[in-house]
């Protein structure tokens, strides 16, 4: 290294156009360049990594926030993005969102397009000449992180010490550079970047190579500093990045749910028809830049970061206005998922890709189970029908399939669940884990546990009871159906109950499933009182159903009783101390 920069110092001092490129070191110019960007990237995801451990766990709740406004999406999108450091993230996010009906499709549109102005903020920070403090940054941030005892520090001191090794990598290059600047052949060929065709295709094939387009800008904007292209090569460049970082998502989704396509095809359409828009006027709007460069004296390399800016902010108020339009579009492209597709089981929200951010592979997992939940009340609610009813009843959602032909099938679908969440969160635990998030896999796994037994009592233990129901000639009391229909009824409520509070992870109706816990389990005693004063008084119908009425209450109990489980683990996993609720 001491001779590379040996070398720079020498041609700096020198300041001649080199003609010949083998006046040049190429060896140790290359061991620079790769060097530099090594660091480059490594330190833009050490940072990124920090921002998320930091902020991820809140980031979450912050864009669940997001239902109507579509200007409020836009905003929101554009910050989270920019604290989290990865669009990609954002969209996994927003894909969960869809898939658990907490917004729509075409409400997610105006967060992508916020997403798109949030990445663009590392190329603003990339901007500014900070190289100088590389080491002093390093330095703070490492001791932050060594030193620290707080887990917030830690990683705010991990996010500074990335920033400082992005800068000393972004010096090491534009060192190694230098002696480029003086080679006419490399000028001349720098020049027809220019071409706007060009210029996008280079900027769209290294994006995808890199797979990041905030590291090409980072590269682009190195150029720049060492005047290597100009501003108006510098727009075809970053126009290309903003395909290329959209062909990398869509690549990434193919084999993903239709949810994940559509946000990726959404991605895709936004950018391409943006560049398109702005190909044709690309001199007028280099112009316009370079004129309030020359206000605000401006550098080259930060012109570029603020046209990167401005085309995606330009792009989001374009098309902002036209997003139902937009999401039509998409769904007619990518249209909805066929009625026989949901009977067999799939993920809807896990993504391998987001294991390295815990914070929102824990989100995904949550979500999973969340729907865990809308399965398994699904399977309650129609479990009831062939006790009280002779009928051969159709499953409402699946008309194809008889009640205990669905009951079966989403029983599959709970085990299918259960063994793939379980995985998924094994898969996190091998990661770095604060003490906060360690539990939480720990208490997901024991609700998966608990789930997966509630469904079994439906499957294995409930439905065997239809057919020796069906076989008495006689039925029901009619206050003992009445009965069982209430106590059905309540339990019923616990496994919605249950489903809103792990969904918002929320103390206090997790504590009202505990409290409707012990007042059911009452309630359970007292029918059962009730049944044997009638099986006593030989009511009509209460001795020929006498063991499948006090079977039935006894599976329905148990399941009371694995949602009051359940919910003891939502309490234990929220934040809010008890004396608050």
């Amino acid at each position: 290294m001491k001779i590379l920069m040996m070398t720079l110092s020498v041609t700096a001092a020198n300041g001649s156009t080199i003609n010949n490129p083998g006046d040049i070191s190429w060896g140790f110019l290359l061991i620079g360049l790769l060097g530099g960007l090594a660091l480059f990237l490594y330190g833009m995801e050490k940072m990124s990594e920090g921002l998320k451990k930091s902020a991820g766990n809140r980031m979450r709740s912050i864009l669940s926030k997001v239902t109507q406004n579509r200007s409020l999406g836009l905003i929101v999108g554009a910050f989270v993005t920019m604290v989290i450091q990865s669009s990609s993230a954002t969209t996994v996010m927003l894909v969960s969102f869809v898939q658990a009906g907490l917004m729509s499709f075409t409400q997610s549109l105006g967060v992508i397009l916020g997403a798109d102005i949030g990445t663009t903020i590392t190329a603003q920070l990339v901007a500014f000449k900070l190289t100088d403090y590389a080491l002093l940054m390093i330095a703070i941030g490492f001791s932050m992180t060594m030193f620290s005892k707080n887990e917030t520090f830690k990683h705010i001191g991990e996010s500074i010490m990335g920033f400082g090794i992005l800068f000393f990598g972004m010096k090491i290059m534009s060192d190694a550079m230098y002696p480029l600047r003086s080679l006419s052949t490399l000028i001349d060929v720098l020049k027809e970047l220019e071409n706007p065709i060009l210029g996008i295709l280079i900027g769209a094939i290294f994006t995808s190579l890199i797979q990041s387009s905030s590291a090409f800008t980072g590269i682009v904007i190195v150029l720049a500093q060492q005047n290597l292209i100009t501003l108006s090569a510098g727009i075809p460049l970053i126009f290309g990045a903003n395909i290329g970082t959209c062909i990398t998502a869509g690549l990434a989704s193919i084999g993903a749910n239709r949810e994940a396509k559509r946000v990726a095809l959404a991605h895709v359409l936004f950018k391409v028809f943006g560049v398109v828009l702005f190909i044709f006027w690309i001199p007028a709007f280099a112009d316009i830049i370079k004129n309030f460069g020359v206000k605000y004296s401006w550098s080259t390399a930060r012109q570029i970061a603020n046209a990167h800016t401005i085309f995606n902010v330009l792009l989001a108020f374009v098309f902002l206005p036209f997003t139902t339009i937009f999401g039509k579009l998409i769904l007619k492209i990518i249209k909805a998922r066929k009625v026989e597709e949901g009977i067999k089981p799939a993920v809807w929200h896990l993504d391998n890709s987001c294991l390295k951010t815990p914070a929102i592979a824990l989100d995904l997992a949550r979500s999973e189970i969340v729907r865990m939940s809308k399965i398994l009340g699904r399977m309650l609610i129609g479990i009831i029908k062939p006790f009280i009813s002779q009928e051969e009843d159709k499953d409402e959602i699946y008309p194809q399939l008889s009640i205990v032909e669905g009951i079966e099938m989403r029983e599959e679908k709970i085990d299918f669940l259960e063994e793939k969440v379980s995985d998924y969160l094994i898969q996190i635990g091998k990661h770095e884990l604060t003490d906060e998030q360690t539990n939480e896999v720990y208490q997901m796994m024991s609700i998966l546990k608990d789930m997966e037994s509630t469904g079994d009592v439906i499957q294995k233990n409930m439905i065997p009871l239809i057919s020796k129901k069906r076989s008495l000639k006689g039925d029901f009391s009619k206050e003992g159906k009445e009965e069982l229909l209430i106590y059905h009824e309540k339990v019923c409520k616990q496994i919605s109950r249950l489903k809103e509070a792990f969904e918002e992870l929320d103390p206090v109706k997790a504590k009202k499933i505990m409290a409707k816990e012990e007042k059911y389990l009452d309630l359970e005693s007292e029918y059962r009182v009730h049944h044997l004063d009638r099986l006593y008084n030989e009511s009509k119908g209460t001795a020929e159903t006498h063991e499948i009425h006090m079977d039935l209450l006894d599976l329905l109990k148990q399941i009371n009783i694995y949602a009051g489980n359940i919910a003891k683990t939502i309490f234990k996993m929220s934040k809010v101390n008890i004396d608050k609720t």
